[in-house]
């Protein structure tokens, strides 16, 4: 039988068709717009039957009562019933503050970060916290203070297309596909990367970037289109506030391609090529990507990459950057029932916290300051759903003394991981193919795709949504969580829309809500406070923060242990993100491990002669904050001055976890977001060849 669905193992959502036999998973191929034998594999996809029936899944329930005991295997009703009793104790004790939630990405950030939401609404926490700080909220919230909205690359009928900070073909296979069809018909390609990535050896100009200066780039692009007056004069004109005040900082003389050539390690003459190629070519787009969040600069700079799409006029044309037309939805949060005189732990970034109705709270270093520093105020439990906080997050050393340090630590996954071993409840969740949820994806922008439960729940393991509901009920909630299913639940959500789960299950496919419209803001202006793209931005300025990006300059230096850079003379980067893996997931499967058995550091050639390491041996890493030790892989896509770390390993080894030297001390004042995308330390070679 062959059923329709979304595959959420990773966040790019890719419409999917599975065989099932026997109500077991047997197959799932991706659909796509180009042929069969054109398409990127993914690996995560093509192991999907051994991560669904993977013998290392959570099928039961565990808990116990401290850390001193071992996990034991319990019932449903056993585990939801010695959660409740746990966190109603703590909220009769320290109030419903001191209970926080705290979401990875696994679950999606559409209908189950809402039902998380209206849980904690209902018991009386401000404190659903996600992980959006270092991820795409941040991004999005620059976005957001432009025009309004996360603007959607078209790439496929883009004539010019600029990848900033991304590699799609890891990360989001449609997307890549996408860029590589535009490619083959002409399409101009500009790649902004330190690393050399597979979209930066097919690039027509690639720009390997001094890593944590993006801001700085598109400064210096903007200097030159205006300098050189290919900006869309009708566009700004009609649709844009605070021209002449971007105009008086993005031409000084500071932000020349002459001047900043050296400080970004790229030639002047491609900064203005690539300047002068995408304000003259349309459509285009710019596809930004996480290579510009977890940077200090994240705000600013994807701010200033924002204005860039707008003075060249390719805002919501066809092949531009697309402004999504989002869902009508009932909003099911329930902040209402917050007590209105008990502020987030998050309270300290306000504008992050309050720019989006529905995206919540986003600052998650806030929650390890509650937990260590117990400012603003101690949160004493904590609920982690569908993420891995002790390898993810900043600084694990601070994590995990933190975690180590909670009084009730329940976590809800697939698979046991690292944060697991701090917890006293786990929580078995399903994967992807066992439950039906309405994606972000499909909220915030038209086509509306159902992810559709297409086989039954695995052992004893449930869906994120019946656990969220039957907690609810275990705390004496219930009656915020009226619906028998969760299809009753969607209904609800989507009513304002005139869809249901019934009407997209007959359309597999997808169903748009409104009709796609282009150039929307010819009739109903920009979703901004003023109507239109605020290139100038005065609630910025009435926040005390620079109304034009970089008005008041470029940081010195925005990367973390910088006042330390003679004793860590290497700038360290953190990723690959390789597609047999999502952040820490799936290193328990077979096939996978297989494609990419082992992390390796990668060193250039001309640093790794002059600190003596070789290919294969096993070097030291360290900086202020700590220490890894990996083997290395001698290779040029990495600048010289600059090592790669790859993303997730801690899961597997916590030697191996590059979060051991991040630091999380100096955030970004708007987004909070620490700089553990880059980072000054040192390298040294060790004696001991490993096997």
């Amino acid at each position: 039988m062959v059923k329709y669905t979304v595959c959420r193992l990773c966040s790019a959502c890719c419409p999917i068709e599975v065989k099932i036999e026997e109500n077991r998973l047997v197959g799932a191929e991706r659909l796509s717009f180009i042929p069969p034998h054109k398409r990127l594999v993914c690996p995560k996809l093509k192991a999907s039957t051994e991560i669904v029936y993977s013998k290392s899944r959570l099928l039961k329930p565990l808990i116990r009562k401290n850390r001193n005991e071992e996990f034991r295997e319990a019932s449903w009703e056993d585990a939801l019933s010695f959660a409740a009793e746990k966190l109603q104790k703590i909220k009769d004790f320290n109030g419903a503050k001191a209970v926080a939630w705290l979401r990875g990405m696994a679950a999606d950030w559409g209908a189950p970060w809402d039902y998380a939401n209206r849980l904690m609404s209902a018991f009386g926490s401000p404190n659903a916290i996600g992980n959006g700080s270092v991820c795409h909220v941040a991004r999005e919230m620059a976005h957001t203070y432009t025009y309004g909205a996360m603007t959607v690359p078209m790439a496929k009928d883009s004539k010019c297309i600029v990848v900033w900070g991304k590699n799609d073909k890891n990360t989001a296979p449609a997307m890549a596909e996408a860029i590589i069809f535009a490619k083959e018909r002409g399409a101009k390609l500009i790649v902004v990367d330190p690393v050399r990535t597979f979209f930066a050896k097919q690039a027509d100009i690639w720009l390997q970037i001094r890593p944590g200066y993006d801001g700085l780039l598109a400064m210096s692009m903007l200097h030159e289109i205006i300098k050189q007056g290919l900006y869309d004069e009708a566009f700004i004109e009609s649709y844009c506030i605070g021209f002449d005040e971007l105009c008086g900082v993005a031409l000084d003389d500071r932000y020349s391609p002459e001047k900043v050539s050296k400080t970004l390690w790229i030639d002047a003459k491609l900064i203005r090529e690539s300047a002068r190629i995408y304000a003259s070519t349309k459509p285009a787009c710019i596809i930004d990507g996480n290579g510009l969040d977890m940077q200090l600069e994240v705000f600013q700079a994807t701010r200033a990459v924002a204005i860039l799409r707008a003075v060249t006029g390719n805002i919501d044309i066809p092949g531009g950057d697309f402004m999504p037309q989002p869902v009508p939805l009932k909003n099911i949060q329930l902040k209402e029932l917050l007590p209105s005189d008990v502020e987030p732990i998050t309270a300290s970034y306000p504008l992050f916290s309050k720019f989006h109705p529905t995206w919540g709270l986003h600052a998650q270093s806030c929650l390890i300051d509650a937990i260590l520093d117990e400012k603003p105020y101690p949160i004493k439990a904590v609920i982690v759903q569908s993420g891995n906080p002790a390898i993810t997050m900043t600084e694990s050393n601070r994590v995990a003394s933190a975690l180590e340090r909670l009084e009730f630590l329940v976590v809800v996954d697939l698979f046991r991981n690292r944060t697991s071993e701090f917890a006293h409840v786990i929580l078995p969740a399903t994967t992807c193919f066992e439950k039906t949820q309405l994606n972000r994806a499909s909220m915030r922008n038209s086509l509306v795709v159902l992810q559709n439960q297409v086989i039954p729940w695995v052992g004893e393991s449930r869906p994120d949504w019946k656990i969220v509901f039957d907690l609810a009920h275990y705390l004496g909630l219930g009656q915020y969580f009226p619906w028998k299913d969760v299809e009753e639940a969607i209904d609800e959500q989507l009513e304002p829309s005139g869809l249901s789960v019934e009407k997209l299950r007959k359309h597999p496919q997808g169903l748009y809500a409104s009709a796609l419209t282009y150039e929307k803001h010819r009739t109903d202006g920009f979703p901004t406070p003023s109507g239109k793209v605020e290139l100038f931005s005065e609630r910025l300025e009435a926040a005390g923060y620079d109304p034009v990006p970089y008005k008041s300059g470029f940081p010195e230096d925005p990367i973390s242990f910088s006042e330390l850079k003679d004793q860590y003379p290497i700038i360290g980067i953190s990723g690959e993100r390789r597609n047999c893996y999502t952040h820490t997931q799936f290193f328990q499967i077979p096939s996978l491990r297989k494609l990419d058995p082992e992390p390796a550091i990668e060193i250039h050639p001309a640093d790794a002669d002059k600190l003596g390491i070789e290919t294969g041996k096993e070097v030291l890493v360290s900086t202020p904050k700590g220490e890894v030790k990996m083997k290395t892989r001698i290779s040029d896509v990495v600048p010289q001055g600059v090592i790669r770390i790859p993303w997730g390993w801690g899961e597997v080894n916590p030697m191996w976890n590059v979060n051991n030297l991040t630091d999380d001390g100096v955030r970004n004042p708007i987004t909070s977001t620490p700089s553990n995308r880059s980072f000054y330390c040192k390298i040294e070679a060790l004696q001991k060849e490993l096997s």
